[in-house]
């Protein structure tokens, strides 16, 4: 037992874990997996604004997702305090070490590369304010439009059966393709 805690689980363990727990959630408590509508939730609890989107009532349509958020970051913690892990850089494959190497991307140590996601890739230039922000409006208007995730429409949207979310989940893998290799190597 101490040895599966030590590290990541494969694929083949964490997959059919999580693949489980939404049917279980949607056939049993009646409860939609969702993360990105959490802030919208957080907003109308929170800010007493009078405009009309933030204007319902969470309580009965919000308090699970945050609930659930707040558990995610909880538990998330709670993984990262007990559970630490000795050596966390991920096994890359040769070939996309060299063609991130290729991207200027040569420290690939760690959980992301420290090339894009530290304060001094971010003060570097324009490159890292457009990533940021640009990335960060992207994601929300995406999820927003999509009405929701990756993560709601992959696995609780498939697994509903719902043609919208296989839709969204081959548009967000295009536009990651897309992203990949057409704009991020003007970007870097």
């Amino acid at each position: 037992m101490r040895d599966l805690l030590a590290g990541p689980w494969p694929w083949y363990v964490a997959g059919p874990l999580i693949g489980l727990i939404v049917p279980a959630l949607l056939l049993l408590g009646g409860k939609k997996f969702g993360v990105s509508s959490s802030l919208r939730h957080l907003c109308a609890a929170t800010l007493p604004a009078r405009i009309a989107f933030f204007r319902y009532d969470w309580r009965r349509t919000g308090a699970w997702n945050l609930a659930f958020a707040a558990g995610l970051l909880v538990g998330g913690a709670i993984a990262a305090t007990l559970l630490p892990v000795a050596d966390p850089t991920i096994d890359l494959a040769p070939a996309t070490r060299q063609d991130l190497a290729g991207l200027g991307i040569a420290d690939v140590t760690g959980l992301v590369p420290a090339d894009l996601f530290s304060w001094r890739a971010l003060g570097a230039g324009a490159a890292g304010w457009v990533c940021l922000l640009g990335g960060g409006f992207l994601l929300g208007f995406g999820a927003r439009w999509a009405g929701g995730c990756t993560s709601g429409h992959a696995i609780t949207g498939l697994a509903d059966r719902q043609l919208p979310s296989l839709v969204a989940v081959l548009g967000f893998f295009a536009g990651g393709l897309a992203v990949t290799h057409l704009l991020l190597p003007l970007l870097l």
